[in-house]
């Protein structure tokens, strides 16, 4: 769950908050529809994209938790046009719903709330793969970490961070959800040939795998295209594997530089399908 989200539902359990969600926009607009923020008094949880119409927002959200809605009324949509009126440039309309919540609502807000997750299976407990689970704990995705050693893993764990020992670590293939992206650097050149082996053939059985990608040099790449070659695999089913990964242009070779570009990666595979 979303520390915004965990956080307003702890403090639903003593007082009401107003709830801003964004109904519909026109035009370019901050934030996309469904994107919230919740007023708490003087605690604002999430964001709809900041500048001058968050804080008219906020204002106007501390003004109804403190005067009331009107009678019988449990929220409102109102109209904003974001030009040099409102100290914004974007040029679009955004549409806000403002409703009132309480302890009372807090099941229905998680159900609503939470965001939709994409399942991404992570295979290596190392330098690299310690650093990229706290960059994506913090984006849309549900990690599977994976490692065939024992006690590689943290005590402590982000959010939606799952981890699970696997020998031979390339039979946790066959369980992931289907439509799992999946990101290969263990500690072994050997197991990583294996995983991706089995990440491949699984594409060619289900197609359920939209990304594969393997940490490394073009030169590893060069070699595992020939050692897949050798198990069988076609080069259109080595062409689905993404290796070196991370968007192109980052040069810097320390462990959250490179999940940093790993994470942007990720999320074009996404939005950019």
């Amino acid at each position: 769950m979303p520390v915004a989200l965990q956080r307003l539902l702890q403090h639903l359990q003593t007082a009401p908050a107003c709830l801003v969600t964004v109904e519909s926009t026109q035009g370019s607009a901050p934030r996309e529809a469904g994107a919230w923020m919740a007023v708490c008094g003087p605690l604002v949880l999430g964001t709809i994209g900041g500048g001058h119409l968050e804080l008219e927002a906020i204002a106007l959200a501390r003004n109804l938790l403190a005067t009331g809605f009107a009678a019988g009324e449990t929220g409102f949509v109102r109209r904003w046009a974001l030009g040099p009126s409102l100290g914004q440039c974007c040029g679009g309309v955004v549409h806000l719903r403002f409703e009132r919540v309480s302890a009372e609502h807090g099941a229905a807000l998680q159900r609503r709330l939470q965001p939709d997750l994409h399942s991404l299976a992570l295979f290596g407990g190392g330098h690299v793969g310690n650093a990229l689970v706290n960059v994506v704990a913090r984006l849309p995705f549900a990690v599977h970490w994976i490692d065939s050693r024992d006690s590689v893993f943290p005590e402590l764990l982000p959010p939606r961070v799952r981890c699970e020992h696997s020998d031979p670590v390339e039979a946790a293939v066959r369980d992931l959800p289907a439509g799992t992206r999946v990101l290969i650097m263990s500690f072994s050149h050997a197991e990583d040939l294996n995983i991706v082996a089995a990440c491949l053939r699984r594409q060619r059985e289900q197609g359920d795998l939209p990304f594969v990608g393997l940490i490394g040099s073009a030169t590893k790449r060069a070699v595992f295209e020939s050692r897949l070659r050798q198990r069988g695999f076609g080069d259109a089913e080595i062409a689905h594997l993404t290796c070196p990964i991370g968007v192109p242009g980052i040069s810097g070779k320390e462990p959250e530089v490179i999940a940093v570009a790993v994470a942007a990666q990720l999320l074009q595979s996404i939005y950019m399908a």
